[in-house]
């Protein structure tokens, strides 16, 4: 951070731990030398967003006591606001390979180079049921959080990391921007006040008219979409890439509103996920993130507002990011525009609301949505995408 960006990264330092030169040379060493560790996709995701500062101020795998502190209080040990914890899963068999070892490598496949040196601080064993109630609020293992939670090593490897090189991407890599990079990018641009927007899915018109409307109040926006591992029947990242840069090329002033990847894995936890989301959009130089119906939910396992309703258990300055927070919004044929429950008096019949079902089943028919809904831009791109998928 310098003393031009306008929020500090949480925890007032925004953590780069990435190795080079000499000290690269002398990690790589040894890291060759240590036990070797496969890290999972989700861990991937996390790796690197430990190593660039998206999750400052962790500099490593979290330890047992910070991870029941996050469990229990919703922060580190230390105090400060935290409502995920990061960890390094690890089988019966690693835990008895890892041994009595000081420090793992950390690699994507097996026999792949190292990707990180990890000096063990402890090994613990993961509370499945708490860290699956505080977490996703449910032990149901339909759940695709509480699924992946148990499907994962009995223990966790903590451990502060010297991160050799990030994993490779052969995909969007002039949108993957560090935290360093996209407060450069703002400071370059003179914005003062900007408001990031989390999406795993293409944006149609309910989520361009919030976005606007906060574009209203700050100087750029950042639409941020997460690009690590998904739902299965979630939309393709290549295809809501198309998405966005359809409409950024229609109709988003260039000089107010960028797009960047966000390279974490979705944990589908609601209301945790808000805060973990709005944190991380802090390190990347957000002053303001906007918290829109059902962040980051999935099936019915939260409530509407949840995700809302969360950051009023945080002090203002403990989060440091300003919560922009939005009803679902619609076209309105009576009001002959964009609106929300909150701006809007006319019945339902009024507005054009169509089900994520009925959208997708127009979409496989090869049939645009109406334009109130969805730009035709979008929606071409998401029939192409339909029309080409394998049954």
């Amino acid at each position: 951070m310098t003393q031009n960006d306008p929020i500090a990264p949480h925890g007032g330092t925004l953590v780069d731990l990435l190795v080079t030169g000499p000290e690269a040379e002398s990690v790589e060493r040894e890291a060759e030398n240590r036990p070797k560790i496969t890290v999972n996709e989700r861990e991937l995701s996390d790796l690197e967003m430990l190593a660039v500062g998206a999750l400052s101020p962790l500099r490593g795998f979290v330890g047992e006591r910070d991870y029941r502190s996050i469990l229990e209080t919703m922060h580190l040990e230390n105090g400060l606001a935290w409502t995920i914890p990061v960890t390094l899963s690890l089988t019966d068999e690693e835990a008895k390979r890892v041994g009595g070892a000081d420090a793992v490598a950390l690699v994507a496949e097996e026999g792949g180079s190292p990707l990180a040196l990890l000096e063990i601080s402890g090994v613990f064993k993961r509370d499945r049921e708490r860290e699956a109630v505080a977490v996703f609020g449910t032990e149901d293992g339909e759940h695709p959080g509480v699924a992946a939670l148990h499907s994962a090593g009995d223990f966790c490897l903590a451990g502060d990391l010297k991160v050799l090189r990030t994993p490779e991407h052969g995909d969007f890599l002039e949108y993957r921007l560090t935290p360093a990079q996209t407060r450069a990018a703002f400071r370059e641009r003179g914005w003062r006040s900007v408001v990031g927007f989390q999406t795993r899915n293409p944006i149609h018109r309910a989520h361009e008219y919030i976005q606007k409307c906060a574009l209203e109040i700050v100087d750029g926006l950042l639409v941020h979409p997460l690009v690590g591992a998904t739902k299965a029947d979630d939309v393709p990242p290549d295809v809501r890439m198309r998405c966005y840069e359809a409409l950024f090329d229609g109709y988003y002033p260039k000089d107010r509103a960028m797009v960047s990847v966000f390279p974490a894995a979705m944990r589908y936890a609601g209301p945790k996920e808000a805060i973990w989301h709005a944190i991380a959009r802090k390190n990347y130089g957000c002053t303001h993130f906007i918290v829109g119906r059902d962040h980051a939910g999935v099936g019915s396992y939260y409530g509407t507002y949840d995700a809302q309703k969360i950051f009023e258990q945080f002090e203002a300055d403990e989060l440091g990011i300003m919560p922009l927070k939005f009803e679902h919004s619609f076209w309105c044929n009576e009001c002959e525009g964009m609106g929300s429950p909150k701006t809007c008096p006319h019945d339902a019949e009024d507005r054009v609301s169509l089900s994520g079902t009925k959208v997708r089943e127009m979409l496989r028919n090869g049939e645009r949505p109406p334009q109130e809904f969805s730009r035709p831009e979008v929606a071409d791109i998401l029939i192409a995408a339909m029309r080409d998928r394998p049954d």
